[in-house]
């Protein structure tokens, strides 16, 4: 008998082209997996069946990166090559070993992508590591998911595979591909740590790991590694940079892309609340009182019940059914008091305390790193991304910054947000290819006064 999730527990070439013309693919049940490890019953999220491969088992190998296991991964959008081979390449889809934000094991899911293409530039074939932007929290969301079922569709959920585009040009320039799920997207034992910096750093870090382990693959020791990440991506690959030098040293880092990075999660709170994206407010309260349950408390003493409601329901949405259930709603309908709930974490120190832990900026990253953020964006607010520049830049980074200037494209309605996505999208990947050719690259972090 299947399970609903409704509540929280324990979001160039011809390829290209048809996958912006042609991103449709319908889910259907597939393998049934519980949740507990047994076999015995199916994990359903909102009408979508998660396949048995994403059940973590009972026992994790020590080593973080470790494969736990594999599997071939149709993808949902594939050509026949002239060769024979298919376009964009053959993937697969991973589970492996990695350690959270309180030093305890986790399985976590993603996919590796072989490419088609020939890589042309200096040295052997280079690796990618993909952060996916916001997806939404539940299973059905997963960025290895979304690989192929582009498009995941029931009577209950709606999910994009929009980051695809990027993993596809990216793979079209001949470099491999390794996209991380993040903790618990995906993994059905626990709940998708949302903008948790060390559970996605390490995320990031580990499927580089994993991707090396991986068997059969072109890459060798001396393939150079690259990050690339927008938005909630972009929050990950420059926590991941950060992190590197004491987490994954045996992780060198050509170059990292980060995107519209949430670097102060309280800023990012107040531009969210009440724009078409609020149920990522309440993804990151679910995921922050999982894996702080302290600050559980703090949160259920003001709660009413349609805040409880709404942190229940947003824990198995995807970005398309949480916009269409939650845009524009107002956290102040959530509380008893009629406060948001940025002005309630503000008033309780320990609430406060977990917020400034997940601040960006405060270490210095390893290797490149290129930030690009829209001057309009309103939604992961530019000021506080080209704060983390500046941190960075402070602390002696190889900072490049890049202020994506477009119009005003409508305020709260994420056109501001992701419009610099596209925009920016070429030039990133172009940045971060020339890392991967061995290219170096300057600083620009003496422009930082004269730009937005």
């Amino acid at each position: 008998m299947s399970r609903n999730r409704t509540r929280p527990r324990s979001p160039f070439n011809r390829l290209t082209s048809a996958a912006i013309a042609t991103a449709a693919c319908v889910c259907v049940g597939a393998t049934p997996a519980d949740a507990t490890g047994t076999g015995t019953e199916p994990v359903v999220s909102r009408g979508v069946t998660i396949p048995a491969f994403y059940t973590p088992p009972a026992q994790l190998p020590a080593a973080n990166g470790t494969l736990i296991r594999q599997e071939p991964l149709p993808l949902g959008l594939s050509l026949p090559g002239l060769d024979g081979r298919p376009l964009p390449g053959t993937a697969t889809r991973l589970m492996y070993k990695s350690t959270d934000s309180s030093g305890q094991a986790v399985a976590v899911t993603g996919a590796y992508i072989e490419p088609s293409a020939q890589w042309k530039g200096a040295g052997p074939r280079p690796l990618v590591a993909v952060a996916s932007g916001t997806m939404g929290q539940g299973d059905q969301c997963a960025p290895s998911f979304a690989l192929q079922h582009p498009l995941t569709i029931s009577g209950e959920t709606l999910s994009v595979a929009y980051d695809n585009l990027a993993v596809y040009r990216l793979l079209a320039t001949g470099a491999a591909v390794v996209v991380t799920d993040y903790v618990g997207l995906g993994a059905t034992d626990r709940l998708h740590t949302y903008v948790n910096r060390v559970d996605e750093a390490h995320a990031v870090l580990d499927a580089v790991r994993a991707a090396r382990a991986l068997p059969g693959t072109s890459l060798t020791s001396g393939s150079r590694v690259g990050l690339y990440g927008y938005s909630e991506g972009g929050g990950a690959t420059a926590s991941a940079a950060e992190l590197q030098p004491a987490y994954a040293p045996d992780v060198p880092l050509a170059g990292t892309y980060s995107g519209a990075p949430p670097a102060d999660l309280k800023a990012v709170m107040k531009g969210i609340d009440g724009s078409a994206l609020v149920a990522a407010l309440g993804w990151s309260i679910n995921g922050f009182t999982q894996a702080y349950p302290d600050v559980r408390a703090i949160l259920d003493a003001h709660l009413n019940d349609a805040g409880r409601k709404a942190l229940a329901d947003t824990s198995t949405m995807c970005v398309g059914d949480a916009v269409i259930s939650y845009g524009f709603a107002r956290s102040t309908a959530w509380t008893t008091s009629g406060k948001s709930v940025a002005d309630i974490i503000a008033a309780e120190p320990r609430a406060q305390a977990v917020l400034d832990e997940q601040r960006i900026g405060t270490l210095k990253p390893s290797g490149p790193v290129r930030v690009a953020t829209g001057v309009q964006d309103d939604i992961v607010p530019h000021g506080q991304a080209r704060q983390l520049a500046v941190d960075w830049c402070r602390k002696g980074g190889k900072v490049t910054y890049e202020a994506v200037d477009l119009p005003n494209l409508g305020d709260r309605i994420l056109t501001n947000h992701l419009a610099p996505l596209l925009a920016d999208q070429g030039a990133a990947i172009s940045w971060l290819t020339d890392r991967l050719e061995g290219e170096s690259t300057s600083s620009n972090c003496w422009t930082m006064p004269f730009q937005r």
